[in-house]
């Protein structure tokens, strides 16, 4: 069931009528009913999966809570640990290690003979794992108390607007939601409203029809030329972050009409003026994730420069392959963390830059020429995460460093890539310069209805609906 179907609105439709009539408790029980629901109709059959690693996760975060030393609550971590990481190492990377092995050997001139199983990789389980392991690391820290009630922390896992592709929520954020009243009002609704009809409108006019022109170059309908390349560039950054941010904010837009927050996982990350600022507002839920339970307990920066370049190549190292199984995004991870060493290397936190820091005509105009540095090396990296294998890597990335490829688009192409990304930039301009990503609603009534209307002429004409998959759905 996808957040672009009629299935979906139906669903949710069916959903909150009730919801809004009953209490705490009631709501808690509709809503994990109607998230296993939804999870069901991808694949019922790993609703198992699901239940037993809620259970046990549950099972295991009381037990941390009761022991009397350090040693025994590690025991019960390390468990949970295992576990999680066990289920998705099998479900995402059995193949992926057992082929690699494979083909060294062979190249070697042996004949492994390795077993090649069919493995359905369960929707959504990279974004549940890492919440569960979240819970009990937190739980092991005392930052959060471990929930006793276990329909509450059942539907932290499962709760539907944000289980399949995040955000990646603390537990000390969303838990808490689950074991409180909720009582919507009609401004956090029409908030949340806003934020459904933006995410979808992203979703089905920008994404859905850039990801036309992106594939129709990375399956090299065009060659390797270098403006075909550039173009292919542009067309898959606007795409994913239009796709990605899209899911999140009818994600966040659903949650908020039922009275719960769930986090921002963007912040204009094209308006970066580096990687390190770009991580800091793409995928920021996932990138929090990787600080808190990754860089920070492989020593963070505390250890010196050498120890410190080394845990952010590890951190992006394990990113990347967080995102598939593939050599390609190992890759693209380990390129994102070459770049943030690079970074630190030559200045740290002062190329983390705002516009609004700026100050004077020249300071500004050096700030639009580094965010657009900023993302020609971002667009470099989507080459690398879009390819379909590493074959075509070299032949697209040397093209790609050929600056005069933006210049030498195919016309007919770009103009149309741009009929489709300037709306968009344009609404982020009057977000990120207004500082309110709600600005909207800051508007006047008969300039709202305008832009509504406006809106709804573009979505019905330009839309499209073959119920396309989020892109990180497979991840």
């Amino acid at each position: 069931m996808l957040f672009n179907t009629l299935d979906f609105w139906i669903f949710f439709a069916h959903i909150l009528p009730a919801y809004l009539v009953l209490r705490r408790r009631a709501q808690n029980v509709l809503l994990l009913l109607g998230s296993y629901f939804f999870y069901a109709c991808w694949d019922w059959r790993f609703l198992g999966l699901l239940l037993l690693s809620t259970s046990t996760d549950w099972l295991l975060g009381n037990a941390i809570s009761r022991e009397k030393t350090p040693s025994g609550a590690r025991k019960w971590v390390a468990t949970s640990v295992a576990l999680n990481l066990g289920f998705l190492g099998f479900f995402k990377y059995f193949n992926f290690f057992v082929d690699s092995a494979g083909a060294l050997l062979a190249g070697l001139g042996f004949d492994p003979g390795f077993l090649h199983l069919h493995i359905v990789l369960p929707v959504g389980i990279s974004f549940y794992t890492f919440q569960s392991i979240s819970y009990i690391v937190d739980v092991y820290r005392k930052e959060v108390e471990p929930a006793r009630d276990p329909l509450d922390f059942a539907l932290f896992v499962a709760f539907f607007p944000h289980m399949v592709a995040g955000p990646i929520m603390h537990s000390r954020d969303l838990l808490p939601q689950m074991q409180r009243p909720r009582s919507p009002r009609w401004e956090e609704a029409m908030t949340g409203f806003n934020l459904a009809m933006w995410g979808l409108f992203k979703k089905v006019v920008v994404a859905d029809n850039l990801a036309v022109i992106a594939n129709s170059i990375f399956a090299r309908e065009l060659g390797f030329r270098a403006g075909a390349i550039h173009l292919g560039a542009l067309a898959f950054a606007f795409q994913i972050y239009c796709d990605f941010s899209g899911y999140t904010d009818i994600a966040r837009g659903v949650a908020r009409i039922m009275g719960f927050r769930l986090m921002d996982n963007f912040n204009h990350p094209y308006f970066a003026t580096c990687i390190t600022d770009f991580w800091r507002r793409w995928h920021i839920s996932l990138s929090t994730w990787l600080r808190d339970y990754l860089y920070v307990p492989l020593g963070g920066n505390r250890q010196g420069p050498g120890h410190t370049y080394r845990n952010l190549f590890l951190t992006m190292l394990l990113g990347g392959l967080w995102h598939g199984a593939a050599w390609k995004f190992v890759i693209w991870g380990g390129y994102q963390g070459v770049l943030l060493i690079l970074e630190r290397a030559l200045g740290g936190k002062r190329l983390v830059t705002g516009f609004f820091e700026q100050e004077g005509l020249w300071g500004r105009l050096l700030w639009g020429v580094r965010v657009l540095v900023t993302f020609h090396f971002v667009c470099l990296g989507w080459i690398i995460f879009r390819c379909e294998s590493t074959g075509p890597l070299w032949f697209m990335t040397r093209n790609f460093m050929d600056l005069t490829g933006w210049l030498r688009m195919p016309p007919g192409l770009a103009w149309t890539a741009g009929l489709y990304i300037a709306p968009l930039l344009v609404m982020e301009a009057f977000q990120y310069f207004g500082r309110n990503e709600q600005i909207v609603l800051k508007l006047p009534v008969p300039a709202r209805a305008l832009l509504y209307a406006a809106s709804a002429f573009v979505f019905i004409l330009w839309g499209r609906f073959e119920s396309n998959a989020f892109i990180y759905f497979q991840f």
